[in-house]
């Protein structure tokens, strides 16, 4: 009689000797890597680059006299970081807060930022040919921010949202209320 140590070893040796491969699309150097969400109805994704995290909502303490898509400082391990409602920078439509809500941690120059999202999609991978021009993806206040999209196997147009550029813009940097 075999011993239950002797069985899991066995398991171990036969799941390792079928292991499966990736196919030759997910580990090309040409792919594009990034985190893709969702803000209202548009299918973002950025670069893994410009994300530093993704964590869940923290508590917020609101800043008096900030521009209303500020929603205020949230502390991280320590470290406070403003959380913006980036729907509501964008789109002028508040975040609808959800149980499990998380946000995307970016790094701006004097300090990282949490975005507000509406869902969470993770990673995602595009090919070169599966480059699209930005055409409606960058319509309204998105144009700015959105250069090129990509069309995804899963059959959504993805829009490649800088965070890069947001993190530069004058408008997104003086949230004191006017």
């Amino acid at each position: 009689m075999r011993s239950a140590f002797d069985i899991l070893a066995d398991y171990e040796r036969r799941s390792l000797a079928h292991k499966v491969q990736l196919p030759a699309r997910e580990m090309s150097p040409d792919m594009w890597r990034g985190v893709g969400y969702r803000i209202g109805d548009r299918r973002l994704v950025s670069d893994f680059r410009e994300v530093v995290e993704i964590v869940p909502m923290p508590p917020v303490t609101p800043v008096p006299g900030a521009q209303p898509w500020l929603l205020g400082v949230g502390n991280l391990r320590g470290n406070l970081f403003p959380v913006v409602d980036l729907k509501l920078f964008l789109q002028g439509e508040r975040t609808e807060f959800q149980e499990g809500q998380r946000v995307l941690i970016m790094r701006q120059q004097g300090g990282d930022v949490a975005l507000t999202i509406d869902e969470l999609y993770g990673q995602r991978g595009f090919m070169p040919d599966q480059r699209i021009a930005a055409g409606d993806l960058a319509a309204g206040r998105f144009g700015h921010f959105v250069e090129y999209g990509f069309h995804g196997e899963d059959g959504h147009d993805w829009a490649v949202f800088s965070l890069s550029v947001l993190s530069r813009t004058p408008e997104f940097r003086q949230a004191a209320a006017a």
